[in-house]
């Protein structure tokens, strides 16, 4: 199968292990505020869409119980690449990099020839990463952007290059004021986490990507 150089920006089940969130219900200073970043709010209704088609999805699926299962941080996991989604477009603008719609489409073209098909895509970036098909365009842009940024800073797979990346999000990510309202736990500019969740794209640049096979 064709091999390509690719972001690893797989947030595994592994890391979705079941938690419970904090219980306060909003932030005095943002009541119905998920979390604010860069002066802009990220409602708990849009963390809360993005888990229902999630869910949605998973119920759809074979192997429905156990992704559901896997998925105890779900609110938590899809507040989390919201604000990372941010981070990311920062630190791009920052390094002046951008993305056209015509390199997503090209890029989700090649994910759907690599995985045998748009089904099997969607299996596995649900089981994978826990995205519904409807969120698979904005996760294959980011993961362009990302792997455009490193490679316009020159970060390779390497412990130099993966600091070097890590710099410019942590840059971006202090110049958003990233505030997080506790029922989510908290940000961390500097670890790039939301309390103890954290996706292993942090500590991993790039990688030669492997064939993988849906509900593998």
């Amino acid at each position: 199968m064709h091999r390509r150089r690719r972001t690893a920006l797989i947030v595994s089940a592994a890391l979705l292990t079941a938690a419970p969130l904090l219980s306060a219900c909003g932030s005095d200073a943002h009541p119905g505020a998920a979390a604010v970043v860069g002066g802009e709010r990220i409602d708990v209704s849009t963390v809360q869409a993005k888990v229902k088609d999630v869910r949605a999805a998973q119920q759809r699926s074979p192997q429905s119980a156990q992704l559901i299962k896997d998925s105890g941080q779900l609110s938590r996991a899809k507040l989390y690449d919201l604000i990372v989604d941010q981070v990311v477009q920062r630190a791009a603008d920052d390094a002046g990099v951008k993305v056209s719609r015509k390199e997503v489409q090209d890029g989700r073209a090649t994910l759907v020839q690599q995985s045998g098909g748009e089904e099997q895509l969607s299996a596995m970036y649900l089981q994978q990463r826990g995205v519904a098909p409807a969120q698979l365009d904005d996760v294959v842009r980011r993961d362009i952007l990302v792997n455009k940024l490193a490679t316009s800073l020159g970060a390779t797979n390497t412990p130099e290059g993966q600091q070097k990346l890590n710099q410019a999000f942590t840059a971006a990510a202090k110049a958003l004021h990233i505030d997080v309202n506790p029922r989510y736990g908290t940000w961390d500019d500097q670890k790039l986490e939301l309390s103890s969740y954290k996706a292993p794209w942090i500590t991993q640049v790039t990688k030669e990507e492997q064939p993988v096979e849906a509900g593998a």
